[in-house]
């Protein structure tokens, strides 16, 4: 989603952005209605996304626009609100046992799911704790590929076996004799009880993402494997079309089970549209003729020109309003550990002394991101860590020059030119790229950058055939594990020529690992954190990786709206948006 480039529009363009326009304000023009609180409701919501959209179904959601569209259309159990505190959802209560391994679910008794052809009469029935059993029970299924099986495989009691046997049923064409996960029960219609073989103090967060939204089994069975583009679910949105590559259209659910503290039925908008412009460029030309509502991130080279030093917007924007929110989210280059140029701590560690990071931010980033990641790989937005406590590195070019002498290369001699992997498409990702380039060459080091498709820059990546790339993580969910477990050991498989996708630099510390171990079973979450600080400064002190810099979002939106909010994870909930027009 990084993509920039500089786009010269036609008059064919400029009169098809005209059409849309008047589109969008046709189905905004009527059926504004006052409601309790001074809010409105009717109208449009129209929004874009810079990536194509993967799927609608909860076992292939795996990337961030998906969810966007997602979110939209289903509910979990539990979820997390803009500040990132878990908030009950269709579950109204849970209760998590002393020894963390059982997890007690107390459901809602009064929702439905969207009217659809799927049931009977295409009147959508109530929801039952035997939804979630089977929804929770696709994840871990091997012919539906959902990514969310990696989450549950090592805690669910049952799971593995439950995954195992299906594939071996399926691989010898029978009827598998496993039919159910033992760590998944329905009490009764409204208890839902999760087991544990192991305890996992971040598990409660499983259940926030998207993989752990409710599906009914008539609308999969209905649907088949065309389900991905025919969602049903109980969310505040349902589901109307979706034209691959330019729209999604979704309406308001007039059953949803949600009030807002005024008495008002929510969603207050009559739908929401997303749209998929790829470039910013056109994106912000989009957004200032008034075809989108939202602007999603802010084109690099255009930044200064959009926003001031002080954060305000500049008198040609000053009409929109601008949205500021620091992400948990971190940029860094990665390290080959297991490559012979790589292997030598000194050498890390000598790179990352080079690296002039509030030199990136001011002048190639043009003020756009957050801070430079002069601590670890923690974002310090993270809620209740100190991520600050971790002593990462700073610009020290003396000290950057004396390690590469202690390693064997004085001034650089001998030490082999080193090809930098980053992917194409990312205007600011090639800037940073040529920076770090010159500021390398400061202590001898020659560098060559490669650029690759981002499938494959990523398939190099997990394949151990990058010794030098680019890359950057988003959290998951919003405790220090979801970044921590790139470094942990047991991740990196034993055969070298397998692949490694999480822990990518193929580090192995067992000193960190039973550091890590200890944490993630550890309830307490002030000596959880404790052990994370411990466990990621000795990953820090290895210099595992190139920080770089924490991320921050921009986002312009139209004056008139009103209740859309960023959260430091990229979610978006439109079930309090409203326009005040």
């Amino acid at each position: 989603m990084n993509t920039i480039s500089k786009v010269k529009y036609s008059l064919l363009f400029i009169l098809a952005a005209f059409i849309v326009a008047g589109c969008g304000k046709k189905q905004d023009g009527g059926n504004m209605v006052a409601l309790n609180g001074g809010i409105k409701g009717g109208g449009i919501f129209i929004a874009n996304e810079l990536e194509n959209i993967r799927s609608l179904d909860p076992v292939g959601i795996n990337d961030v626009v998906s969810h966007h569209v997602s979110h939209q259309i289903y509910d979990g159990l539990i979820d997390l609100d803009t500040n990132l505190q878990i908030v009950p959802m269709l579950s109204k209560r849970w209760e998590i046992s002393p020894d963390g391994l059982t997890y007690t679910f107390y459901l809602r008794n009064d929702v439905t799911f969207h009217d659809n052809a799927c049931f009977p009469d295409g009147k959508g029935r109530k929801f039952i704790a035997q939804d979630v059993v089977y929804s929770f029970t696709r994840v871990l299924d091997p012919r539906t590929g959902s990514l969310g099986f990696d989450f549950y495989k090592n805690y669910v009691e049952g799971a593995k076996e439950y995954n195992e046997e299906i594939s071996k049923a399926t691989s010898e064409k029978r009827e598998p004799k496993l039919m159910e996960v033992s760590g998944y029960k329905a009490l009764n219609d409204s208890t839902f009880q999760i087991k544990l073989k192991k305890s996992f103090a971040p598990f409660i967060y499983y259940m926030c993402q998207g993989f752990a939204y409710i599906v009914p089994k008539e609308a999969v069975d209905k649907y088949g494997k065309d389900y991905f583009q025919n969602p049903v679910g109980t969310g505040p949105f349902v589901f109307q079309n979706w034209t691959p590559d330019l729209e999604i259209n979704l309406k308001r659910n007039p059953n949803y089970w949600d009030k807002d503290v005024h008495g008002n039925q929510i969603p207050y908008l009559e739908g929401v549209k997303f749209r998929f412009i790829k470039d910013l460029s056109q994106q912000l030309l989009e957004f200032k003729n008034g075809n989108l509502y939202e602007s999603y991130r802010i084109p690099n080279e255009l930044f200064k020109t959009i926003v001031n030093e002080d954060k305000t917007l500049t008198p040609e924007y000053s009409q929109f309003t601008v949205q500021r929110k620091t992400a948990l989210s971190t940029q860094y280059y990665g390290f080959l550990i297991t490559s012979k140029i790589f292997s030598d701590v000194r050498v890390r560690q000598a790179f990352n002394y080079a690296i002039d990071r509030e030199k990136i931010l001011k002048y190639v980033l043009n003020g756009s991101a957050n801070d430079p990641a002069v601590y670890g790989m923690v974002p310090p937005v993270m809620p209740n860590y100190n991520a600050k406590q971790v002593k990462g590195y700073s610009f020290d070019l003396a000290k950057a020059k004396q390690l590469m002498i202690e390693a064997g290369y004085p001034g650089g001699a001998g030490f082999p030119e080193v090809t930098l992997n980053i992917n194409e498409g990312g205007g600011r990702n090639t800037q940073i790229a040529e920076a770090i380039q010159d500021m390398l060459r400061e202590i001898g080091v020659t560098v060559k950058l490669q650029l690759l498709q981002f499938a494959q820059h990523l398939d190099n990546i997990d394949a151990g055939r990058s010794d030098f790339y680019r890359l950057g993580w988003n959290a998951d969910y919003p405790d220090p594990e979801t970044f921590l477990n790139l470094f942990y050991g047991k991740n990196v498989p034993s055969n070298p020529k397998d692949v490694s996708p999480i822990n990518s630099f193929r580090y192995v510390n067992p000193e960190y690992d039973a550091l890590f171990e200890k944490a993630i079973s550890t309830v307490d979450i002030a000596e959880r954190n404790r052990l994370y600080e411990q466990a990621e400064q000795l990953a820090v002190n290895d210099a595992v990786c190139l920080f770089i810099y924490y991320d921050e979002d921009w986002r312009l939106v139209q004056s008139f709206v009103r209740g859309f909010a960023l959260d430091p994870m990229h979610r978006v909930n439109m079930r309090f948006t409203w326009l005040d027009k």
